[in-house]
């Protein structure tokens, strides 16, 4: 027997903006949300990136600039990737005190100071004249180990410019104990370890490459997980987990929305996401093309992750989507 009409009525929490957002079961706030940021040295004034629309190359003076408004709009933190002038087999600058990305965050910890958690890409694929994300042995493969020891003079380099988080992103077996061992060791306890727990070998980061000037060749297939895998990320979640690490990732977001679900299902520690560069610049192209409408797209992309379960989520939206968020509490 069907029920008596107008009994059973799910449009009815739906009827208003008001009942929408009462009842709403995901929302968004600006303190879950990441900006990733770039700064290039030798850079006299911002260059834009031709294939991310309204995303920058900074300087050090705009870099300042875009922290403080990050910190203005509420934002949680800030994600700093620099592109340094020289580059080497071994990452050199990566670990100078006086490298372009030890002086960004030691501008952005004297721009925000707690205001925002001032977080830094732990890669060497920036700084290596090779574009891998490590040491390579003398037949051209990634060697992990010896990776393993400039990741830990990287994390060293980064907490003493006064990093609150850095962000392990070159999926080296081990990178979180490693790295997690070096900073007690010397001191930097409360130093938080962000583990890319799960990053897979994606097609949604090539504007990425763009922005920080990547000298890749070939792919970096093995070490990045396999897009066809999603039970391999529960297994990576765990190892970090176990090794030490404070918050763990799963990187690219939308593509990826079934491992992230079952890695925040699982997870004792905080998820974050992150909502690559593809991943922006299809949105900006269907946008600029006028085939989606821009804003409700960003606003329903960024909450997809975090309805997901993303505890807080990377996104070259953050400033821009905090400031949308703040108009509608208004």
């Amino acid at each position: 027997m069907s029920a008596t009409p107008g009994r059973v009525r799910p449009r009815r929490i739906r009827t208003t903006s008001a009942m929408r957002r009462l009842v709403a079961e995901t929302r968004l706030h600006p303190a879950q949300l990441v900006l990733p940021v770039f700064v290039r040295e030798g850079l006299t004034e911002p260059r834009p990136i031709t294939s991310m629309p309204g995303v920058l190359q900074h300087t050090r003076e705009s870099l300042r600039r875009a922290v403080a408004e990050a910190a203005e709009a509420g934002l949680g933190g800030v994600m700093l990737f620099a592109i340094p002038e020289v580059r080497d087999a071994v990452g050199s600058q990566a670990t100078a005190p006086e490298g372009i990305l030890n002086l960004a965050i030691a501008d952005a910890v004297a721009e925000a100071g707690d205001a925002l958690v001032v977080q830094a890409d732990l890669c060497l694929d920036e700084f290596t004249d090779h574009g891998h994300c490590g040491v390579l042995t003398p037949t051209g493969a990634v060697d992990n180990d010896a990776t393993l020891v400039r990741y830990a003079q990287m994390a060293l380099a980064q907490a003493e410019a006064g990093a609150h988080l850095v962000g392990l992103s070159g999926m080296m077996d081990g990178q979180t104990a490693v790295v997690r061992d070096a900073l007690d060791e010397a001191g930097h306890t409360d130093v938080a370890v962000l583990a890319y727990a799960a990053k897979y070998a994606s097609a949604f980061y090539g504007p990425f490459r763009e922005a920080v000037e990547s000298q890749l060749e070939g792919d970096r297939r093995t070490y990045q997980m396999d897009p066809a895998n999603r039970r391999e990320a529960a297994r990576e979640v765990a190892i970090d987990i176990a090794e030490g690490a404070d918050v763990v990732m799963v990187k690219p977001a939308m593509s990826y929305l079934d491992v992230l679900a079952d890695v925040a299902a699982r997870s004792t520690v905080p998820v974050a996401a992150y909502q690559v560069s593809g991943e922006y610049a299809m949105l900006e192209a269907a946008a600029a093309n006028g085939w989606i409408e821009r804003r409700r797209a960003i606003l329903e992309s960024v909450l997809s992750i975090r309805r997901a379960g993303a505890d807080h989520v990377l996104t070259y939206y953050a400033t821009e989507l905090a400031g949308w968020l703040a108009e509608e509490t208004r």
